[in-house]
């Protein structure tokens, strides 16, 4: 009898133990597979994140504000300020170049594009869509006017717009287009129903908000 007794101390005590432990050990499993989501970024962070792997700053400017970017089928911007209550606005590109140039340079017998070549034609592309190849006046950006951006070269394309719900039947563009060798390159659309003095004050207002690191 004692030695029944006994067993059934000993099974009290294991199922006891037992209890204790199970919630114990789900707690730990269920801490342990928990994913982490990865913080949200807004529109500008994400923007900033992008700037700094092309060692570009940003300066959010005065008197403007945040507006949506487009990304559709025609055009595809990192981001987008305008003016309250004018039309004027401006999208944003950036893209990095840092990782190409590496590529580049580690091409066996020089197989790939020298990606310092190909940011005008890329320019150029986008002032064709904007304008359908016929409407535009192209020059080149001063090199003076580069270094105050720290950038190596750069070009401009004025624009006569299609009436596209794209750019929001918009009547003309400014396409900026600066780039720092090696490192990549930015483009910034300015747009406009009046290309007069008011534009282009305009455009001054935002004219040092992107530049290229020293």
């Amino acid at each position: 009898m004692k030695i029944i007794l006994k067993q059934l101390k000993q099974l009290l005590i294991a199922a006891m133990l037992l209890g204790f432990c199970l919630p114990v050990f789900a707690q730990v499993k269920h801490t342990t597979t928990r994913k982490v989501k990865p913080p949200v970024l807004t529109p500008l962070q994400e923007f900033n994140r992008l700037a700094d792997q092309a060692s570009v700053t940003f300066s959010f400017p005065d008197g403007f504000k945040e507006i949506k970017a487009p990304a559709n089928e025609y055009f595809s911007y990192d981001y987008a300020i305008g003016l309250p209550g004018k039309d004027f606005e401006i999208w944003f590109q950036i893209k990095p170049g840092k990782e190409n140039w590496l590529s580049y340079i580690h091409a066996k017998n020089n197989q790939l594009a020298n990606p310092d070549s190909l940011y005008a034609a890329a320019a150029e592309a986008q002032a064709i869509a904007f304008s359908g190849g016929k409407n535009y006046f192209v020059r080149n950006i001063p090199p003076q006017v580069c270094a105050r951006y720290n950038a190596d070269v750069g070009k401009s394309y004025l624009l006569t717009l299609l009436d596209m719900t794209a750019t929001k039947h918009y009547k003309y563009a400014l396409l900026i287009t600066l780039q720092k060798n090696h490192t990549g390159n930015i483009v910034a659309v300015c747009f406009t129903n009046d290309k007069g003095p008011e534009f282009f004050k305009n455009i001054r207002l935002a004219g040092n908000c992107l530049e290229f690191n020293q």
